[in-house]
């Protein structure tokens, strides 16, 4: 199987392609960035085919993140998988940016609990909890730091993974057994979003954004048009 993984959601433009078969990746590329995938992403997909040595007929599916992370990338990484997969005619896989934070973690050591913390922004984090076997112990959520904390404290010996690792191991009681692992991410590897889009059912339909909160950005007054 040949997989190409796409990463807009949070700090990074990144895109790879996995071959199975093989057992190794092909080709890859990520580039460190907040702002600016819309133009980046397509002529970065465009290098990474051509390092692969393969065309789109070749690819048995697509693998994008889904979230939770930037709205405007979300929605960037997400058009583009959507719309390559419509093009060549394969199935487009959505995964959340939570699971690609934990899964290297999850694949080193199975029987230690990972958490998965984002920065939301104003003092909240997007936090999921593992346990062993990888099994979610605490699902997709948006929290405010202090009951993220609450949540991830539960979990005896977690590693902490993410945008917001930092954060909450920051804001962790001197009473509790300190986090195992503390690791600062800008972004998931997208070498792992390729081998969870390998592992993923193609059952899902189609990738739709996890946004599990609305967005900051409110419309101004002034915009408004006075009805008549």
């Amino acid at each position: 199987m040949r997989i190409l993984a796409i990463d807009t959601a949070l700090e990074a433009c990144a895109a790879a392609v996995l071959d199975t078969a093989q057992g190794i990746v092909l080709a890859r590329e990520s580039i460190a960035m907040t702002r600016g995938h819309a133009e980046a992403l397509m002529p970065l997909i465009e290098r990474v085919m051509a390092a692969s040595g393969g065309s789109f007929d070749a690819l048995d599916r697509i693998a994008v993140t889904v979230g939770p992370g930037s709205f405007t990338g979300l929605r960037v990484g997400i058009a583009a998988a959507r719309g390559l997969a419509l093009a060549a005619g394969k199935p487009a896989i959505g995964l959340t940016t939570l699971a690609a934070f934990a899964a290297p973690l999850i694949a080193e050591d199975d029987t230690l609990p990972v958490v998965t913390a984002i920065d939301a922004r104003h003092e909240h984090i997007y936090l999921q909890v593992f346990g062993p076997g990888g099994r979610t112990l605490v699902p997709p959520r948006v929290a405010s730091l202090r009951d993220a904390m609450r949540a991830a404290t539960t979990s005896r010996g977690a590693r902490i993974v993410g945008t917001g690792a930092t954060m909450l191991a920051a804001a962790w009681p001197a009473a509790e057994r300190p986090p195992r692992l503390v690791e600062q991410r800008g972004a998931p590897d997208i070498d792992w979003i390729a081998h969870l889009g390998a592992a993923a059912p193609e059952d899902a339909g189609p990738p739709k954004p996890l946004y599990l909160r609305a967005p900051d950005a409110q419309p101004q007054d002034a915009s408004h048009i006075a009805r008549r």
